[in-house]
């Protein structure tokens, strides 16, 4: 059976390329080399940061989501009738919850409902000007529950979720942009050199840093900020609820930096 998603690696910044035609549209299958793809860049020290791309396609869409055709034959259902589509949710991301390297999705053309919500699980996102962004799931008889009513209204205001999914209408890049969810908007001759310098600047600072940003944000996304500070402060005394943290107050990559700064030469990070 052959593979819908390539990748391919150059200096520490993993590309995964999903390539399903003719929409680009996943099943459990896909969204499990997905996972696969992103469990490497998890596991593998060399690797820093990943850009998840999508082949183009003469329908302009980058993803078009669950793939309900699979469902409508009644594909991807488990032994008792239930659906999952494997450990990282739909496209291998939106449930990695032990993924502590940083994703940046470079999107172009339509993104449609479960590959927005694929997008959702990135931690920047940066589109082409005819990007879109839809959550269709309502007018399908479901709701969007493999990323976007569980995590949407984090990222943007609750009113404008709730249009979202109420209306199924379209939002472009410069909409999305505007309210903080897609980082820059740029041509689509630009997208992927824009992408990789963005990645090469994430994959230049000290890899231990970025696994402990994800780690510590995860954990007090919900949290006060006098709780949030006391994590802070356990990390400081060696007694950190957080391994990635801990690890990184502890490695020889933090006296680098300092030492780099006051020698006033760049830090030779190697991740330990």
């Amino acid at each position: 059976m052959s593979s819908h998603v390539t990748v391919t690696i150059n200096d520490g910044v993993m590309e995964v390329l999903l390539d399903r035609p003719p929409a680009n549209a996943l099943d459990a299958k896909t969204s499990g080399e997905l996972y696969d793809a992103f469990r490497r860049l998890n596991d593998d020290d060399d690797l820093r940061v990943a850009i998840l791309r999508a082949a183009d396609n003469d329908k302009n869409i980058f993803c078009a989501g669950w793939d309900l055709k699979v469902i409508a034959a009644g594909g991807d259902r488990l032994d008792d009738g239930t659906y999952d589509l494997g450990p990282g949710g739909i496209g291998g991301l939106p449930e990695y919850w032990d993924l502590y390297k940083p994703v940046i999705a470079a999107v172009h053309g339509k993104t449609v409902g479960g590959g927005f919500e694929m997008v959702l699980g990135a931690d920047l996102v940066v589109a082409t000007e005819d990007t879109t962004f839809s959550l269709p799931e309502m007018q399908r008889g479901f709701l969007p529950d493999a990323g976007a009513i569980q995590q949407l209204h984090h990222r943007i205001p609750y009113n404008v979720t709730m249009d979202l999914m109420l209306t199924g209408r379209t939002m472009d890049a410069f909409e999305a942009r505007h309210w903080g969810l897609v980082r820059d908007v740029v041509p689509a001759t630009e997208l992927m050199d824009h992408a990789r310098s963005l990645a090469r600047t994430i994959a230049g600072g000290a890899p231990l840093v970025t696994q402990a940003l994800k780690e510590f944000m995860r954990h007090t996304a919900h949290t006060s900020p006098e709780e949030a500070h006391r994590v802070t402060r356990q990390a400081w005394v060696g007694k950190s609820p957080l391994t990635h943290y801990q690890t990184m107050m502890n490695s020889d990559d933090f006296n680098e930096g300092a030492t780099a700064f006051a020698e006033k030469r760049d830090a030779d990070f190697k991740g330990s």
